[in-house]
């Protein structure tokens, strides 16, 4: 490897929670710590740069912050303007960043042309430039496959990563679930992608602030198990959080909310009342670093947003997918794939309930099977190993190659035997 640092860049959208952002966070610091050396910027919705802080080290420039409503319409967050002159304001602040940190890598999350197609003019300037190489990040599950086909039809996504793309990174495995089949890309798109596999969430403790730690040792949690409960940025999670607050816990249990900061005020202040009436019950409304909790904890409900997700699966605990099935069926594939695997337990949000919620506690589910010995994890490994080879430090795996190592992943998916791709 060369020990020459790289310059990379992070955009993320952030409509709607703060995954992206977080798993953005996440490929930064590991990217600093490797042989690469990155030096990073992200850029990112102004909500969601409140992650970044002194202790990450990266920085971040904010862009105003978009809203995604409950049909996946796009708007002004606090801005009094149009979507229009909101998205032309927040592509100029991409673009004159990207000029003047001059990055070797910009990798793109989730959406090939940015949120309301605002990464256009973007585009082009960084490929008329010649500079800097594109990568194209993917989360494992984007939506069910027929509306994300007519999705990235109408936006002309494929067209967008045929003439500025390098590379596409699906962080995920293909024996859990495989957007190239599953979306049907065409070839060309195809040659460009690779599997990182899963992002093995402990990574993240180095890397936490002092906050980790500050709920979990309050008087009123500190008997026995502790059953958490996280909804994501809170945006749209309620309900599980207030049904939760509702169930019985099992005996010598304490029962612990992280709302997330886009939690509605009105809620937060409905959820302590529920939690003030209950005896071992509290509510939280933010961490920055929640992994140190979620190490601690015996049991979790949670929705089933990829980061969530992986960070159960990473703690290998016993754990609840109550997903979010609107606008987006991306988490209830995701639950789906995970349940068939034996790795969590799933329930559909039409049949939660106190009762549900009580009767999977009570059912007390101790043993879990660390996903890392059934799925790829090995994500925070290989990615240093293909922004080298975006670089062109390393030559690219051949496509028999590829075909090799994917053939024996498949095979030996099950005992959690990886070849690094």
């Amino acid at each position: 490897m060369s020990d020459v640092g790289c310059r990379v860049a992070f955009y993320s959208h952030d409509t709607m929670g703060l995954g992206h952002m977080r798993r953005n966070l996440l490929l930064a610091q590991v990217l600093q710590r490797s042989q690469v050396r990155a030096v990073v910027l992200l850029i990112a919705g102004a909500r969601e740069a409140g992650l970044v802080t002194a202790a990450t080290g990266v920085d971040c420039v904010a862009l105003p912050s978009l809203h995604k409503d409950e049909l996946g319409q796009y708007h002004p967050r606090h801005m009094a303007i149009s979507l229009a002159e909101l998205l032309a304001l927040r592509a100029k602040i991409a673009l004159a960043a990207l000029e003047a940190f001059a990055p070797d890598v910009l990798i793109v999350d989730n959406v090939p042309r940015g949120a309301g197609r605002e990464l256009d003019s973007v585009l082009e300037s960084v490929r008329a430039r010649g500079r800097t190489r594109l990568v194209l990040g993917l989360r494992d599950v984007l939506d069910d496959p027929a509306t994300l086909r007519d999705e990235w039809a109408r936006a002309q996504n494929e067209d967008a990563i045929r003439r500025y793309y390098h590379a596409v990174w699906v962080y995920g495995d293909p024996a859990v679930y495989d957007p190239v089949r599953e979306y049907g890309f065409a070839p060309d798109v195809a040659a460009k992608v690779r599997y990182t596999g899963y992002f093995d969430a402990r990574a993240r403790l180095p890397f936490g602030g002092a906050d980790g730690d500050a709920s979990i040792r309050p008087p009123q949690l500190a008997r026995g198990a502790l059953t958490l409960c996280l909804v994501g940025g809170g945006q749209d999670g309620a309900r599980l959080a207030e049904t939760f607050l509702q169930a019985e816990l099992p005996p010598d249990a304490s029962g612990l909310v992280v709302t997330g900061p886009s939690m509605p005020a009105d809620m937060w202040q409905r959820l302590t009342g529920h939690a003030a009436g209950r005896p071992h019950r509290r509510v939280v409304p933010f961490l920055l670093e929640p992994t140190r909790l979620l190490q601690r904890a015996t049991h979790v409900v949670t929705m089933g947003g990829y980061n969530t997700v992986c960070e159960v699966l990473s703690f290998a605990k016993p754990a609840l997918i109550v997903p979010r099935v609107e606008p987006r069926q991306e988490q209830l594939i995701r639950a789906e794939r995970f349940r068939a695997l034996g790795l969590v337990d799933m329930l559909h949000p039409r049949d939660l309930s106190p009762a549900t919620l009580t009767a999977w506690l009570a059912a007390g589910r101790t043993e879990v099977q660390p996903a890392r010995e059934r799925i790829d994890f090995n994500g925070l490994m290989r990615v240093p190993r293909l922004l080298e080879e975006v670089l062109g430090r390393r030559p690219p795996l051949s496509a028999r190659r590829r075909r090799r190592a994917e053939v024996h992943r498949a095979a030996n998916g099950r005992r959690g035997d990886r070849v690094e791709a």
